[in-house]
């Protein structure tokens, strides 16, 4: 069932633009968001655009201020999921302030130097939001490029030296080409590179990580992998996609992204459990995953449940948390989106996101805390 918009206007702004003209579709955006009048904003830039264009219009547009993003595999704009748009969110500098860094190199990560410069802006976010007043709600946001493979040791890493702040994130996307993902610092886009921004607000914030599977019935012991690149060779001491099709009830010749959608393997710790997703079967037969995998571990295919009635659910409680939703930034994995298609949701779920007022893109894989997860929808929820 569709929800209407309330009256509400948000103090959080967000614009989109789907004109094909990279200057004319930052112009577009930067026109709604007023950026004279913000303390930063976090931008989603779909990957058929020129990316230096991009680069290039929001420097001319964007002195003094601070600016993070990435590329999307689709984007949750104001008017609900959408493909091939450049969308923006603003946090007026009266109730909000950002200071972000960048990490770069993360096959050469040095997590104590990466520590100290995580706690240096903690401080500096201290330091920054001191005019907003004593009661402030603090949450870092955090991009990463969606083929670095290196998420895993960044959240334990940033989570760690973030201390009680909550850590959200998503991974960048290249819609499912897996070809080239960026993060947006500093008027350049970058590759092997991840962003930690920390939003400092008058406003309450809850960060949160939901998911529409369980596990089911099906379970699976990896028995043959290559940890490094995330790839698995032997499921059950047979080649993996063989086998992994054989339990999906699929040929091999159907793997792809809506069987991985709809059976995602699941790995249980710490009493929950965790999507592990696939991202492509390869032409070895091998299999290669969106996040860590390595040799013993047990997975179980997980099943999909009632999204409408577990997202109703979800925004009912964020918005009793934090006193009425102003906004919610969002981090959907792109196979979420692959299986709302497949199941004729999509529009049901736009609309929803669009009256809960979601902003935010389609991801590779998603952070929360300490984690990182697939096929979760994951955010930050900003109050009234």
């Amino acid at each position: 069932m569709e929800r209407r918009k309330d009256a509400y206007t948000p103090a959080v702004r967000a614009a989109s633009s789907d004109l094909a003209d990279p200057v004319g579709a930052i112009e577009a955006v930067f026109r709604e968001l007023d950026p004279l009048s913000l303390a930063g904003l976090i931008l989603f830039c779909s990957s058929r655009y020129d990316l230096a264009a991009v680069a290039d219009a929001i420097s001319e547009r964007s002195e003094g201020i601070t600016v993070i993003g990435c590329t999307s595999s689709g984007e949750i704009s104001p008017e609900g999921i959408s493909e091939g748009t450049i969308t923006a969110i603003g946090f007026p500098a009266e109730h909000f302030a950002m200071s972000a860094m960048r990490f770069e190199a993360l096959d050469q990560f040095d997590t104590g130097h990466a520590h100290r410069a995580v706690r240096e802006l903690v401080a500096s976010a201290a330091e920054h939001s001191r005019h907003l007043g004593p009661d402030i709600s603090r949450a870092a946001l955090f991009l990463v490029d969606g083929l670095s493979h290196r998420e895993e040791m960044l959240t334990v890493t940033v989570q760690d030296a973030l201390g009680e702040i909550p850590l959200i994130g998503g991974s960048s996307g290249d819609g499912l080409d897996f070809r080239e993902t960026f993060v947006l610092h500093e008027g350049a886009f970058r590759r092997d590179a991840a962003l930690v921004a920390i939003l400092s607000s008058t406003h309450r914030m809850q960060a949160f990580r939901s998911q529409h599977y369980k596990p089911g019935k099906v379970k699976m012991v990896i028995t043959g992998a290559d940890p490094v690149d995330r790839i698995v060779h032997e499921v059950n001491a047979e080649p993996a996609a063989q086998e992994y099709a054989r339990l999906a009830g699929v040929s091999i010749a159907e793997l792809g992204p809506e069987v991985f959608a709809s059976h995602p393997p699941m790995v249980r710790a710490g009493g929950e459990y965790y999507c592990r997703s696939i991202q492509s079967a390869n032409p070895d037969g091998s299999l290669t995953f969106y996040c860590a995998i390595d040799e013993g571990v047990v997975l179980t295919l997980g099943e999909a449940h009632d999204v409408m009635h577990e997202l109703e659910g979800l925004f009912d409680r964020l918005d009793e948390a934090v006193g009425g939703i102003d906004r919610v930034i969002g981090f959907d994995c792109v196979l979420n989106s692959v299986d709302l298609r497949q199941r004729q949701l999509r529009r049901d779920v736009s609309n929803l996101f669009a009256a809960r007022r979601v902003v935010g893109f389609n991801t590779y894989g998603e952070q929360f805390h300490a984690l990182h997860v697939n096929q979760s929808f994951s955010g930050l929820a900003i109050g009234r």
